[in-house]
């Protein structure tokens, strides 16, 4: 796995080294920020995060991605670890394709059945990318900040053991309540609401 550049990056979550490696489109590199605090020889934080632009940049509210990811900074800052920032808009399906699922949501259907209305998959994203960038930081084992089974499996032959399991725990909003519902109930998250 080539770094393609390394920088310190301040932020209001703490300080932190960002590395940035190759992903399909060469503009829009998948990230990793590394904590100040980091020690591979410690058990670190491992977030993987699915780049969600209007959680993320916007807060948007209908998803609770923008809350997840301040907390995932501000929880590897203290503790130390790092967090992988994949370029996969909409759960891969691209930013484009996100906001026709949100009309259709609009209209009553609940996300995985938008994405599927599409043509699309439910969930496209995948994780050996960021397995790759962990072995690249020399991590063999972690503790991994997710409530998504399918980030659990990822790691199954990856030579990369999970020592826990951290959840990450954000209050529902009304406007989101019915989403995180359909990620509990569709998808097998591991939420309680």
């Amino acid at each position: 796995m080539n770094r393609l550049v390394e920088t310190f990056l301040p932020t209001i979550r703490g300080n932190f080294k960002m590395l940035a490696y190759p992903s399909a489109n060469a503009e829009m590199p998948h990230l990793a920020l590394v904590s100040e605090n980091f020690n591979n020889i410690f058990t670190p934080a491992v977030r993987l995060h699915s780049e969600c632009l209007t959680g993320d940049l916007f807060g948007s509210v209908r998803c609770d991605c923008g809350e997840q990811l301040a907390y995932a900074l501000e929880f590897i800052n203290e503790k130390g670890g790092v967090l992988i920032y994949l370029r996969q808009e909409g759960r891969g399906i691209g930013l484009v394709n996100k906001m026709k699922a949100y009309n259709l949501q609009d209209k009553g259907l609940n996300t995985v059945d938008a994405n599927l209305h599409l043509g699309l998959k439910a969930d496209a994203r995948e994780y050996d990318i960021a397995i790759q960038i962990l072995k690249d930081l020399e991590i063999t084992k972690l503790n991994l900040m997710t409530n998504n089974p399918e980030k659990l499996l990822a790691f199954e032959r990856s030579g990369i053991e999970i020592e826990n399991r951290i959840p990450v725990i954000i209050p529902p909003r009304t406007e989101n309540l019915g989403y995180l519902t359909v990620k509990r109930d569709l998808m097998g998250h591991l939420l309680h609401l």
